[in-house]
Formats: structure tokens, C-alpha cells, sequence
């Protein structure tokens, strides 16, 4: 009875151990398989074929690549916000009178006191990212992010109006018309929105240049819309183009202002322009030919203050002549300007806001929406 429970258990291990070494010899095998390139990247084992030629080399079909994952836009965009050091580009800012400010960043929105500086409030919203800033006739407050168009009650805080059919949820920039209706620029074409209603009212999505970066308004009412490859009139009773003004120097139109004489001022990647009351003639400052001019306001005693990629220039629009640039600003990268209130320029900038003294021009940084201030 032991002998034979001593065989059985000898007949065990030599199968166990015929097993292990028919495994391990499979093992190898796969693994010499797979450092001659004879396994693809499924596990699938590619055989060799033959051209009849013992001589030749055999030749191994060729595996498609692993299919490619990418994001899709919205997910893509996310990517570009949660990205690994945090943006603290200031890149709205809208005056209310003389007593408030609200500062838009990739940060989210705040208001500010802008004679003390005092944060009044930091308000959440659908999405962070915010493009651009308006009020309307009543005192509402329109928000333009990269995800779509909200509408705040200003006392609460309370989101009131979203989910607009925009031609694009990248809103880039607004404006009140004089009717009182809103423009929201997308990336995409335009949208016309009705304030009161909240209800969209028309689009404009085969707008030459595609992309509404930058809006304004003429003394007779119409719209001026700078997109990618020009500037285009629009007639706001209609919302049909007017006119069309292109090949202009740097292209791209990023910002636009009026002057108080009725002149259209335009920044591009390559200057700063001047065009006449007409919409006809354009000149070029020849002060900032070559810079990348990205804001531009006109303050109370007609000053041009110009943001670009590489600081922040005063001019006199009069004869294009440079008073001179502004330092210590938290980046020299210029995104929004707003002039005139509390006495002060205030400036975003790509690294937070700041603000600038219009009496004695001395500069300073403001802790929101900057890495000091976190």
C-alpha cells in the first residue's frame, strides 16, 4: 500500500513538473516571438510567409499601428484649463459707474471695490473659463466662458439665464447695442440675444473671418465685428453684413474701441490701426507697427491706452506719438483694459490684475486671480 501511494505521488511530479517546464519553454518561446517583432500589439502571432527563395529573407506582414485616442473638444478643453500650473490670466473686465468692477479670469469672476480694492465677492460658475463681460440696460450681468453664455442677478450672484443655442459655447466676446439687445461673439459666428427674455433671437454663423473676436459700435448704431482674417460692418436691425474691410496688416483683428470722434481703432498681431469715420481709409501708427496689440481704451481726457504681448504703451491718437510705456505690471502680456474708474487704470494681464494711477501713473498688482494672491 506505501509503494503504491509512492509511485502515484512520484507520477504526480513528474506531470507537475512536465507541466512548469512545458510552460516555461512556451514562455520563452512567446518571449523570442515578441523580440523578433513576430507578435503584434493584440497578442496575435504573425507568421512568416515565403517567397519560394530559401535564400531570400522572409518577409512579415505589417501591423497597424494601436488606434489613436484623442479628446474630444469639450474634453480637450478641460485638458487645456486642468492644466498642471494653474492660469491666472485676467481676460474680462466690466465697469459698473464708478463703484464697482468685475474681473473676469480663467480663474471664475469677482467683484471688486475699485477705490479700495476691496473683494466684495467671488462668485461660482457653470465653467471657470470666462471670455467675456457685459451689462445690460437694466444692470444685469452677462458672462461669456468657454462653455456658453450665463446671465447673473449682480445682488445675488444667482445664475438666472444659460444654455443659449449659440453658434459656438466659446463665447469670446459682448456688447449692448443701442436698442438694448446683446451681441455675443463666438468662435463660430454671432448670436443676437434678447436681454429681457433671455431668449435667443437670431445667429449669424456665415460670418466672413468665422471668428468674432472683438466687438463695437459706430456712432450710427451699427456693429463693428473683428474677426480672423478682417473687420466687418453689420447692420444690427437686420444682423446681414454691411461691409467688409480685409488685407489688413497683421490680419487678424483681436481688439477694437471707438474714439470719441468717431474713428474705429483696431489691434492685430502686427499694429495698431486707425480707421476713418467713413470705414473707408485705414493708417497705420507707425509708433507700433510690428507689436502684438491686444486691448485698447480710450480714457476720459482721450488718451489711447494700447495693451500688447510686450507691455502697456499710452498714446495720443491725434499724431500716433508714444507717451511712453508703463512698468511693473504682474505680466507684460496685456489681455484687458478698463479706464476711469476709481481714478485708476486697471489692467489684466496674463499673470493676474493690476492697476495703473491716471494722476501720478505709479503702478501696482491686485491680489485677485494672481499666484500672490492665493
Amino acid at each position: 500500500m506505501g509503494c503504491a501511494k509512492g509511485l502515484e505521488r512520484s507520477r504526480v511530479g513528474q506531470t507537475i513538473a512536465g507541466r512548469t517546464l512545458v510552460g516555461r519553454s512556451m514562455g520563452v518561446a512567446l518571449l523570442l516571438l515578441t523580440l523578433q517583432g513576430l507578435i503584434n500589439h493584440t497578442g496575435t502571432v504573425i507568421l512568416a510567409q515565403t517567397t519560394g527563395d530559401p535564400n531570400a529573407a522572409p518577409l512579415y506582414p505589417s501591423a497597424a499601428p494601436p488606434p489613436a485616442v484623442t479628446p474630444l473638444p469639450d474634453q480637450r478643453q478641460r485638458q487645456e484649463e486642468q492644466s498642471v500650473s494653474p492660469d491666472y490670466r485676467v481676460s474680462a473686465l466690466q465697469p459698473v459707474g464708478d463703484s464697482t468692477l468685475w474681473v473676469g479670469s480663467w480663474q471664475g469672476l469677482a467683484q471688486i471695490n475699485p477705490s479700495s480694492g476691496k473683494v466684495r465677492a467671488r462668485l461660482r460658475l457653470p465653467n471657470q473659463t470666462v471670455g467675456a463681460l457685459a451689462v445690460d440696460r437694466v444692470g444685469r450681468l452677462w458672462v461669456g466662458t468657454y462653455d456658453g453664455l450665463v446671465r447673473l442677478d449682480p445682488r445675488t450672484g444667482e445664475v438666472t439665464a444659460q444654455n443659449f443655442s449659440l453658434p459656438s459655447n466659446r463665447v469670446l466676446s459682448l456688447l449692448t447695442d443701442k436698442r438694448g439687445y446683446l451681441w455675443v461673439g463666438t468662435d463660430d459666428g454671432l448670436a443676437l440675444i434678447s436681454p429681457d427674455r433671455g431668449l435667443l433671437m437670431t445667429t449669424l454663423k456665415n460670418l466672413p473671418g468665422v471668428s468674432a473676436n472683438a466687438l463695437s459700435l459706430d456712432k450710427d448704431g451699427n456693429l463693428w465685428v473683428g474677426t480672423l482674417d478682417s473687420l466687418v460692418q453689420i447692420d444690427t436691425a437686420t444682423a446681414t453684413v454691411m461691409k467688409r474691410v480685409g488685407n489688413l496688416p497683421g490680419t487678424t483683428v483681436q481688439t477694437l474701441t471707438l474714439s470719441r470722434w468717431g474713428t474705429l481703432w483696431i489691434g492685430t498681431p502686427n499694429g495698431l490701426l486707425e480707421l476713418d469715420k467713413a470705414g473707408q481709409q485705414v493708417r497705420s501708427v507707425t509708433q507700433l507697427r510690428g507689436r502684438n496689440v491686444t486691448a485698447l481704451q480710450f480714457d476720459k481726457v482721450n488718451s489711447l491706452w494700447v495693451g500688447t504681448t510686450t507691455g502697456l504703451v499710452r498714446i495720443n491718437p491725434f499724431n500716433g506719438a508714444s507717451a511712453g510705456a508703463i512698468g511693473t505690471l504682474p505680466s507684460s502680456r496685456v489681455l484687458s483694459l478698463t479706464p476711469d474708474i476709481g481714478n485708476k487704470l486697471w489692467v489684466g494681464t496674463s499673470e493676474g490684475l493690476a492697476w495703473v494711477s491716471l494722476t501720478t501713473f505709479r503702478t501696482g498688482a491686485h491680489n485677485t486671480f494672481s499666484r500672490s494672491g492665493r
